[in-house]
């Protein structure tokens, strides 16, 4: 999921906690082809913890358009070694895979994103077999944790492998604390060791030669042009597509350490006006091209004229005022730059409650409404940690019987908090550009919904505006109903495996 959690889960909270982005030097992970199986004996970690199972597989059935289908369900580990072929890692994956299908049978590694978030959230919400519900409205921690089958999995298409980074899941350091935050929770190794953690997969399960598709939500896809560039250009693995879901590209453009740039502003007045309309039961194409054009346009030049124009502040209360549904009164104490935390609260003050940073229209009553400030936590993140977690752990532990007593975490704050910031940069940007031109034949879709206002789909519209015209295969954006997790809605989880179907055509 979710900024993907901690990060899309988390711009989340941040609106309540923000992202990362580098760390320079750590040493370079290696993983367990690097050194023969004997070592793996010998290997010792700074801290005493009990080992972690073998590798476990079980045969599954889902229906599946009306149809048994049998596949494979596997949890397993991969190593991390440091340059000195120490284990300070082990990397905990799920994957699911068809019994007896060609060498060329496509799969697709899936990371959320955080930092922090386990995998969970692509797995059990948007193409793994089964599902769990969580993500919309009415969803409550309480709701069953049971699974059931996903009739919009992707299994049909490709084998899946959801790896859960060190931290998150049941993935782990080995080592202490300040030695695991510069080898792991920090932008330059998590690329480093991520993507020698999908080439380990490969050579483990004989999958070289199978057409491979990366897919990153939220902060994931922050991870993956990264990864394919890194895969592509250090590791020898080419990649045939990209999913990036609701990805967090462009940390500089939506930062707020700018007196001066419209971007932040632009960015999040579209997903805003589109959960008025949604609303309203008037969103539409149409009526959101209305919007991006009034955005690009004359909300961009009053936002800079400012007071050199006496007219551009009136126009700019005025017409947020009448795209987001939120009082002229209020729009106007704002100089009509209405920010995403005024947006939630106001937007649903009638009825005491608030709305959440992933889907504006997804609400839960407001336990302090007469604070000035918001002093609660997000309606979706806090429905969904209970009953991914439960499902999760009981699917790994009762029905693949891996069994372990450490402690399953869908969602790390203590990773997030850990996580080494540094300056906002482009990087995701610059290696989608580059990976896009080494491989003309690599596809590219990014996925959002209209109405997340942690990753807000405005953002990746204008950097696909940017690319260079002369790119043979231009990345596609698709929008669809719904936010951050969109896949939560039956139609745009449909419609969202109906565009996949084209890059795995290809």
């Amino acid at each position: 999921m979710p900024r993907s959690p901690v990060s899309s889960l988390l711009r989340t909270a941040a609106v309540a906690t923000s992202l990362a982005t580098l760390l320079v030097a750590a040493l370079p992970a290696v993983h367990a082809a690097d050194t023969p199986p004997a070592a793996d004996a010998k290997a010792k970690s700074d801290l005493e913890l009990p080992p972690l199972p073998d590798d476990k597989t079980i045969h599954q059935t889902i229906r599946l358009n009306g149809k048994p289908f049998n596949y494979d369900a596997t949890v397993g580990t991969i190593k991390v070694r440091d340059a000195k072929g120490k284990v300070i890692g082990e990397v905990v994956y799920t994957a699911y895979t068809v019994p007896g299908s060609s060498p060329n049978r496509p799969v697709t590694f899936a990371f959320n994103g955080g930092p922090g978030a386990s995998s969970v959230y692509l797995n059990l919400g948007a193409i793994g077999p089964r599902r769990v519900q969580f993500g919309a409205a009415g969803d409550a921690p309480s709701d069953s944790s049971e699974l059931q089958d996903n009739p919009h999995t992707w299994l049909d298409m490709t084998d899946l492998v959801f790896i859960d980074p060190i931290g998150t899941g049941f993935s782990r350091a080995l080592e202490e604390p300040a030695k695991a935050k510069a080898d792991f929770y920090a932008t330059e190794p998590d690329i480093k060791y991520l993507s020698r953690t999908v080439y380990d997969w490969l050579v483990k399960n004989g999958r070289l030669r199978s057409p491979k598709f990366l897919m990153g939500e939220s902060y994931g896809g922050y991870r993956a042009p990264r990864l394919a560039r890194e895969l592509q250009t250090q590791l020898g693995v080419g990649i045939k597509g990209l999913f990036m879901v609701s990805p967090y590209l462009d940390p500089a453009a939506i930062g707020d350490d700018t007196a001066l740039s419209p971007l932040p502003w632009m960015i999040n007045l579209p997903s805003m006006a589109a959960s008025h309309l949604e609303a309203q039961q008037r969103l539409t194409p149409d009526a959101m091209h209305s919007v991006e054009a009034y955005t690009r346009g004359q909300f961009a030049t009053d936002l800079l004229a400012g007071r050199s124009d006496p007219g551009a502040i009136n126009r700019l209360v005025g017409k947020v005022s009448e795209l987001t549904g939120i009082d002229a009164v209020t729009v106007g104490r704002l100089d009509g730059r209405l920010d995403i935390q005024t947006f939630l609260r106001e937007l649903h003050r009638g009825d005491r409650k608030i709305g959440s940073v992933y889907d504006a229209n997804v609400t839960a009553y407001d336990p302090f409404p007469a604070s000035a400030e918001r002093k609660s936590g997000d309606p979706i993140l806090n429905a969904l940690i209970a009953p991914t977690t439960s499902a999760m752990v009981d699917f790994i532990t009762r029905e693949v019987g891996w069994k372990t007593d450490a402690q399953y975490k869908a969602l790390s704050y203590e990773v997030n908090a850990a996580w080494d910031r540094g300056a906002s940069q482009d990087k995701p940007v610059s290696d989608l550009r580059q990976a896009m031109a080494n491989d003309p034949k690599m596809g590219v879709l990014i996925a959002h919904g209209y109405n997340d206002l942690s990753c807000p789909y405005f953002t990746s519209s204008l950097i696909l505006d940017q690319m260079p015209a002369a790119m043979a295969t231009p990345a596609k954006l698709a929008v669809y109903p719904g936010g951050h997790m969109f896949y939560s809605r039956d139609g745009s989880a449909l419609s969202f495996k109906r565009d996949a179907q084209a890059l795995f055509a290809k």
